[in-house]
């Protein structure tokens, strides 16, 4: 515990210690001065170093150390622990495409060839932008990526954005509170997160901004290290909100940019940054472009014929 307090790390009446000797039963913690002895399965131990580490390191970051600090960094490692338990139900049905399991136990995987272009893009650059229709797992796909890489401790921490602008309203029309106005359009990415991340460790993420949900504009001015960023509904973000976006990425981060070209609710006279991008970033290695269409649909079959049919339509107009 270099360079720290060890009453930081402990708790000024060994509160800290204690939450770790519950969630460690099969071990004694001992505190002498500035060591700490750990006596119990090598398993228990190692983890146990593990926490301590991130414990001390989260002090130097903040000159502290809270409980909620302590009950974060166990529910990480809780987490990891869980995704390693071995289950033959669901080990029978994971393929090589499996990415992460539910918080009830069902495992994720990428279905469709499009969905499997994403977990391969993301796996060798750092931005990915994944374009295609309504239904292709977009979006679920890549909070799947993003959740699996802070379960892995490869970020430590999870942004998801979005444009907030859709079917021609702005927030100004939206009933109630800054909060209330926005959870519309952040709406599908909590319901990608509750899948995934159970009630009561998803809410402490949040109010620890360990995983951060917000409109695009809140980007603005800031730089996202360590993080694995998602900006949803890209069609919406004007050139200037995607230039924006792009160079807020810090060191170890990565990011994925979904959005549907066909359904962009700009006004007429704004050019979606998503369709302009293709150009502009076509040729930097380390920046993938991965294109789905309606054979990766994993909605209600009838989206896919939806789909086709405005397909048809929009071409007969063209013509």
């Amino acid at each position: 515990m270099e360079d720290v307090e060890p009453v930081i790390i402990l708790g000024f009446h060994d509160e800290h210690l204690k939450k770790l000797d519950k969630a460690y039963p099969d071990t004694k913690i001992t505190a002498r001065g500035g060591s700490i002895k750990i006596n119990g399965p090598e398993s228990d131990r190692k983890e146990l170093i593990e926490i301590l580490n991130e414990l001390v390191n989260m002090a130097k970051r903040n000159n502290d150390l809270t409980e909620d600090d302590v009950d974060t960094v166990l529910a990480l490692k809780h987490s990891d622990r869980e995704d390693q338990k071995p289950n033959p139900l669901r080990d029978s049905r994971i393929s090589g495409d499996f990415i992460l399991n539910t918080h009830d136990g069902e495992p994720i995987t990428a279905k469709t060839p499009g969905q499997k272009d994403i977990v391969e893009a993301s796996a060798t650059n750092d931005i990915v932008f994944t374009i295609g229709p309504a239904g292709t797992g977009k979006t679920y796909t890549s909070v799947a990526l993003a959740v699996r890489a802070l379960k892995q401790q490869k970020v430590k921490k999870i942004i998801l954005a979005r444009p907030a602008v859709e079917a021609g309203e702005t927030l100004g029309f939206l009933p109630g509170d800054l909060r209330e106005k926005i959870d519309p359009y952040l709406r599908p990415l909590y319901d990608a997160l509750e899948d995934m991340i159970e009630y009561d460790r998803l809410e402490l993420y949040l109010a620890k901004n360990i995983i951060e949900i917000a409109p695009l504009a809140y980007m603005r001015g800031r730089t996202l290290n360590n993080a694995f960023v998602i900006l949803d509904e890209a069609q919406n973000a004007t050139n200037m909100q995607m230039k924006m976006f792009l160079t807020r990425i810090g060191f170890n981060s990565r990011a994925i940019i979904t959005g549907d070209i066909t359904q962009t609710d700009l006004p007429r006279k704004k050019q979606s940054g998503l369709i302009s991008i293709q150009k502009i970033l076509k040729d930097i290695e380390g920046i993938s472009f991965v294109y789905l269409d309606e054979d990766d649909v994993v909605r209600h079959k009838l989206v896919r014929e939806i789909i086709e049919a405005y397909d048809r339509h929009e071409s007969k107009n063209r013509k």
